[in-house]
């Protein structure tokens, strides 16, 4: 009894004992690793990584903007079969344990003593959790201390819906994908709700081995991986037999999806980026989820990427055929069409060109293959019979009269869609260009193409290409003249004039585009047939000071106001925003707006960081609109008088309805304006008009300047782009003409003279003047067989 006694002591001595030193050495390790523990609290303020996303003001998708992909998701939001799928395959007690399941370590301890390998960690989600917030995922025993330790204080700070949440949001899944919002994305292209059980099991098993274990890298695998998941969702009770063999039966479709692009805008989405970036800072820009909702009208948007493609086509058409871009050798049997497609297969499609391979070539035909096409393709003359050789300085070679004098086999060319399953031989334009258009009332930019393709060259030229304006930049050396005292009726001689000015170099003889001299001149007249000549004996005789001055009311920069005469053909330097800046001045009735692309950037829960409050050109018509005080809102700047700019408007509307834009007349409207532009040897075509909701400018030219070609002004160059724009841009939309403003009178004059209209005035019409301004004088009887007043006054 006394030994059964001593031994029964001793088992309790050594027990608690035991017990000592084992609360001792859990204290001791607690005590060395603590102090090197990050703190929890910051798992309650954790921001996980979202990309940047832009969208159009309609809510259309443009870009993103950030390395990890993450659609962050609240609790409520997930759905059951997801929380069971991920309990099943990575921690099925987790609703039970406090952070550490003994029973796991247990197992993964029993593993290590059998093999001798770490090949089980026994990590609850909390535990992995913790590694993935704070730790490395090295396999040492440190490491996996700090874990238990960590995943002990992530129970205590955060209840087990948090810590869930935050697991599901965090963890990496393969192909960027963070969080099993953006795997669902990834992986099948729909919302996690919107999964099926298959699916979801697919999902809750990348865990494990998210790059080489995933349904994309590795599908057998995955399968393996989602059919035990579905068991174990079975054994627990998740699912019943029906669902569990139907999810089981499920051939999986999984394909790498991303967010598909809904508008494409990259130049504007180029912008946001540096905008954002400016504003916030790199690490937060792509980060935290902003979403960017720029000024950008969908419709208007698509409508001038289209325009400016088939605009640029069309002018690279009538400059000729450079070729195919190479030689590609045959394969080893010619007539199989799978492997000349498989040849092409690398090359990308470039500005909605794609390519393709000629592989027999007929009389007045030739068949090609075309890249992701699984049929050869026939095109026709009609197709072809454009590609006379482009020849050394803008000349063409003969017309082609037969297919072998355009196409040979294995040349690599590209093609441009038709329409009704149509194609026609193509080539990347040599030449580029820009379109944008903005609101004249707020600034804001509806539409804006910097190029042929981004991908060939991201250079923004609608507001990055600094070039000469040519004549549209006469609008307003006019608007300085009106200033001066000048009328729309004024007369101004179109005759040769020699200037020997120190800042022009040589002596400047410049001439019309016509290369004829037109004599007495009306202004409106003047503007409407682009006269050389008449508009630098209007700036000579207001001065060149007072016309530059003039012009800064218009906020041009110092390139674009070089001060000498040369200044009334436009030969400073301006971007196709900075010009449709200046237009919108016009159309709006004076007031100089500031352009803008961004309306307004959200944080990732929709919370708004940043509004932009433009100055807007007529207050009280937006409050009207808005139905709120119009003191509310910031007034733009006056640049110039109401009177001053509908004058310019009415002239411009001359322009299109008989002067060099009169091809925008099929348009079929009437309160448009504008005008066209060339600059020196054809470098650049521009086209610049409106009315009230809207102005553009289109342009043409080589990056590096060179002559687009004899003929190539800008009515032909780019006001059609402007013209198909316009068409969709204002389609159903009723006119908007600006409203005569008070102190401007309309009288009928002589058409010759300018003068007030006499009972023997041959030709008549009405034009607008100031009060102050209109003619004394009656115009004097024409007679036909003399000469005209103002050929006896010049």
């Amino acid at each position: 009894m006394k030994l059964l006694t001593r031994l029964l002591k001793l088992l309790l001595i050594t027990l608690f004992t035991g017990v000592f030193v084992g609360v001792a050495a859990v204290a001791a390790v607690y005590l060395y690793l603590a102090p090197g523990l990050p703190s929890i609290e910051t798992l309650r303020d954790v921001k996980l990584q979202v990309p940047m996303r832009v969208y159009s003001a309609d809510g259309e998708f443009i870009a993103e903007f950030g390395e990890q992909r993450r659609t962050p998701l609240r609790y409520d939001q997930l759905p059951e079969r997801m929380i069971q799928a991920i309990l099943a395959a990575e921690d099925d007690r987790f609703f039970d344990h406090p952070g550490v399941d003994w029973q796991g370590l247990t197992r993964a301890a029993v593993n290590l003593m059998q093999t001798g390998e770490r090949t089980q960690g026994g990590s609850t989600i909390t535990m992995q959790l913790a590694r993935n917030f704070f730790l490395t995922r090295d396999r040492t025993y440190t490491r996996k201390l700090n874990e238990i330790l960590l995943a002990f204080e992530i129970e205590r700070s955060l209840d087990k819906e948090e810590i869930l949440t935050l697991y599901l949001n965090k963890i990496f899944l393969g192909n960027r994908a963070y969080g099993v919002g953006a795997a669902a994305e990834v992986y099948y292209g729909r919302p996690l709700a919107e999964l099926s059980t298959a699916q979801i099991a697919m999902i809750a098993g990348l865990p494990k081995a998210p790059s080489t274990a995933n349904p994309i890298a590795a599908p057998r695998r995955a399968t393996i991986r989602r059919n035990w998941i579905l068991g174990r969702m079975y054994q627990l009770g998740y699912i019943d037999e029906a669902e569990y063999e139907a999810a089981l039966g499920e051939i999986d479709n999984a394909r790498y999806h991303t967010q598909s692009i809904e508008l494409a805008a990259p130049w504007v989405a180029e912008m946001v980026r540096q905008e954002v970036v400016e504003r916030f800072g790199e690490e937060r820009a792509y980060t935290e989820g902003f979403r960017v909702h720029t000024t950008l009208h969908a419709e208007q948007q698509r409508a001038a990427t289209a325009a400016l493609r088939t605009g640029l086509l069309d002018y690279d058409r009538r400059r000729g055929y450079l070729g195919p871009e190479q030689r590609i050798p045959a394969p080893a049997n010619p007539d199989d069409f799978t492997a000349w497609a498989e040849l092409i297969a690398p090359v990308r499609m470039v500005g909605g060109l794609q390519p393709a391979v000629v592989v027999r070539v007929g009389e007045r035909q030739a068949d090609v293959v075309i890249r992701h096409h699984d049929t050869v393709t026939t095109l026709d003359w009609a197709a072809m019979e454009w590609a006379r050789p482009r020849l050394p300085n803008n000349r063409l070679g003969a017309p082609p009269q037969r297919a072998a004098d355009i196409l040979a086999v294995g040349d690599l060319i590209r093609v441009q869609p038709t329409g009704e399953a149509g194609w026609r031989l193509a080539q990347i334009p040599e030449a580029s260009g820009a379109l944008v258009a903005l609101d004249p009332e707020n600034g804001a930019i509806t539409a804006l193409v910097g190029g042929f393709d981004f991908t060939e060259s991201p250079f923004n030229r609608a507001v990055q290409a600094q070039r000469q304006p040519g004549s549209s930049f006469k609008p307003f050396i006019f608007s300085a003249a009106l200033e001066q005292g000048y009328t729309a009726a004024s007369i101004v001689n179109d005759a040769p004039i020699v200037y020997d000015d120190p800042s022009l170099g040589n002596a400047w003889r410049p001439g019309n585009y016509t290369g004829r001299f037109y004599g007495p001149t009306r202004l409106r007249e003047a503007m409407a047939q682009s006269r050389n000549l008449a508009t630098i004996r209007l700036m000579r005789d207001i001065g060149v000071p007072t016309t530059v001055d003039w012009l800064r009311r218009f906020d041009f920069s110092r390139e674009a106001i070089p001060p000498n005469l040369s200044l009334a053909l436009g030969t400073g330097v301006i971007t196709p925003l900075e010009l449709t800046r200046g237009y919108a001045v016009f159309a709006n009735g004076g007031l100089l707006i500031d352009p803008h692309v961004i309306s307004r950037i959200e944080d990732a829960y929709g919370e708004r960081l940043y509004q932009h409050e433009p100055v807007i050109a007529c207050p009280p018509c937006l409050a009207d609109r808005l139905g709120i005080e119009s003191r509310l809102l910031p007034q733009a700047p006056r640049a110039i008088s109401p009177q001053n700019a509908y004058q310019i408007t009415a002239i411009l509307e001359e322009v299109i309805r008989s002067g060099t834009g009169r091809s925008a007349r099929r348009l079929g409207r009437n309160d448009l304006a504008g005008k066209t532009g060339t600059s020196n040897n054809f470098h650049d075509a521009w086209f610049s008009g409106y009315n009230g909701d809207l102005v553009a400018t289109a342009w043409i030219g080589h990056d590096q300047p060179r002559s687009l070609g004899q003929g190539e002004a800008g009515g032909r160059a780019a006001l059609p782009i402007w013209i198909d724009f316009m068409q969709t841009a204002l389609e159903g939309r009723p006119e908007n003409r600006p409203t005569m403003p008070p102190g401007l009178v309309s009288v009928r004059i002589d058409a010759r003279t300018g003068l007030l209209a006499g009972p023997g005035s041959a030709q008549t019409l009405f034009e607008v003047f100031p009060e102050e301004r209109v003619p004394r004088q009656t115009a004097p009887a024409w007679e036909g067989d003399g000469p005209s007043v103002t050929e006896q006054l010049f």
